[in-house]
């Protein structure tokens, strides 16, 4: 069926992610597909890591986590870095997935409101654009 999945994660915000975490895991079971988890960081020290390497070391963990959480076999981390990751996000996360392989992305939108009527999110915008099936879960 599928081959990799992608599921972007904000590492500042995981408790708002996971009715998507917990979908994108139900899946890699049901289908036995490996996940890679990406994220997006600037190169400048954040809220959740002080350099990149802290940040790659974060995600990395978060990955082991979900593995351990979900009972997944086959997952990896990839993080990306940007000087503006929210100018940026929508062509990485494109980048991202090709990358990786992913023919199947999980990803988290939230509730549309007024901004979503004049600016595409990063979710619509992904699955406009992605050639790999996306199940944006709300």
């Amino acid at each position: 069926m599928y081959k990799q999945m992608m599921i972007p994660v904000d590492l500042a915000y995981i408790d708002r992610l996971e009715k998507a975490l917990r979908t994108g895991a139900d899946l890699a079971k049901l289908y036995d597909i490996p996940v890679c988890y990406i994220s997006v960081s600037a190169n400048t020290p954040t809220e959740v890591a002080h350099n990149p390497t802290e940040f790659k070391e974060k995600l990395q963990q978060f990955a082991v986590a979900q593995a351990e959480r979900y009972g997944l076999e086959k997952v990896s981390s990839t993080a990306y870095f940007s000087h503006d990751p929210a100018v940026d996000l929508d062509q990485t996360l494109l980048k991202a997935a090709k990358d990786c392989g992913a023919d199947l992305v999980v990803m988290a939108s939230h509730v549309p409101g007024l901004a979503e009527h004049l600016f595409a999110s990063n979710a619509g915008y992904f699955a406009s654009y992605s050639a790999a099936s996306v199940l944006v879960v709300r």
